[in-house]
């Protein structure tokens, strides 16, 4: 997979770009502030419907522009598909595929595949558990588009189930019957949700221990393990019907504290992602640069998951070598130089690996050219 056109229309400080790839590297090079990384975030929101910068989308659109428009022709296996993506603040965002419209955004997921790795996935080690639930939950749904739905329902359901708690919260001798009801609604959910977590969780671990190992092999062992709000009563089965029974008998136990706090104690909302080294946990015991090799490890190991179960991911590299040292470098260039098609960006072109010699893009002043 690869891709061999992106456009961009009022996406960020880009009022106009146009660059035309192909497979195996290229390299944007610029000074901090030219737009690279907004190159890059465009293609992933292609693939992810969302930024690994931002929560909402209003950021996206350029000052003063009433919309955003990202396109980008994709090959597969032979195959070229045009995506055509169309953000607008307040309203629905629109989707084309082939200059089809479809019927949801989400159905052009799928289509493109990306794993980038940026600065900001130190926070995957050292930031809260929503950021590691965010890495599982891109990963799981660009390995099955399918799960987009599930998160949306999930979210949906879980977001009245809370507003009800708040409202029961508020108003003394409520009925609390209808919570029954968002119970079963939340537990069907999460469990589809939970399982699939844990099933990606089992298959990608061994990929992230095998990456660590070569960014970092004078490093302990690096190990990762899903974290269940079920806490002891998680159950041993990983079956779907297993854990919605969990999750409803551990919604009925909590439910009296629920009510007190007002919030939802239990679900996949509250689950995390264990970072360990060796015997420690990964935050607060490892050094600055055993986290980026973990934040890197845990990237490439999503990058050969899904090059070995189908369709190779276009491999996007945002200004991270220069936050790597010599043998980190030297260990990244490698994985990077087998990819089918590698995108990075870097403020200087001494940056990046002599390996990893490909297209150069020169981005300044609003503009970008191939060198």
């Amino acid at each position: 997979m690869y891709v061999r056109h992106l456009q961009v229309t009022d996406f960020r400080s880009w009022e106009h770009a146009d660059l035309v790839f192909e497979p195996g590297v290229s390299v944007l090079v610029g000074r901090n502030g030219q737009g690279k990384t907004n190159l890059v975030e465009a293609l992933g929101y292609v693939a992810t419907l969302g930024s690994h910068r931002v929560a909402t989308d209003a950021p996206l659109i350029r000052h003063g522009a009433p919309r955003a428009v990202v396109r980008a022709a994709v090959v597969n296996e032979g195959r070229e598909l045009l995506v055509e993506l169309e953000i607008t603040p307040g309203k629905a965002n629109r989707a084309r595929v082939n200059r089809g419209p479809v019927p949801r955004p989400r159905d052009v997921l799928g289509i493109l595949r990306t794993v980038l790795f940026a600065p900001e996935d130190l926070a995957l080690v050292r930031g809260d558990p929503g950021e590691r639930r965010r890495f599982l939950d891109e990963l799981l749904t660009t390995r099955a588009p399918r799960y987009a739905g599930v998160r949306s329902d999930y979210e949906r359901v879980l977001k009245q189930r809370g507003a009800l708690l708040k409202t029961v919260r508020a108003a003394r001798n409520a009925d609390i019957s209808t919570l029954d009801v968002w119970d079963g609604h939340l537990a069907r959910h999460g469990a589809e949700l939970l399982a699939a977590r844990l099933d990606l969780v089992a298959d990608i671990a061994p990929h992230v221990a095998a990456a660590y190992a070569e960014v970092a092999p004078e490093s302990r062992p690096a190990r990762i393990a899903y974290r269940s709000s079920l806490g002891e009563a998680f159950p041993e089965s990983h079956d779907r019907d297993v854990l919605e029974d969990a999750l409803l008998a551990e919604l009925h136990r909590v439910r009296p504290q629920e009510v007190e706090r007002g919030v939802c104690l239990v679900g996949p909302h509250r689950d995390d992602l264990d970072l360990a080294l060796g015997d420690l946990p990964a935050k607060g015991y490892a050094s600055h640069g055993e986290s980026w090799s973990f934040a890197l490890a845990l990237r490439l190991g999503g990058y050969e998951l899904l090059r070995v179960e189908g369709a190779e991911p276009v491999l996007v590299l945002d200004d991270v070598f220069a936050e790597l040292d010599r043998g980190r470098r030297r260990q990244l260039a490698k994985v990077a130089a087998g990819a089918e098609q590698v995108l990075i960006t870097a403020a200087v072109a001494e940056d990046v690996p002599e390996e990893l010699d490909g297209l150069r893009f020169d981005v300044r002043h609003g503009e970008v050219h191939r060198v």
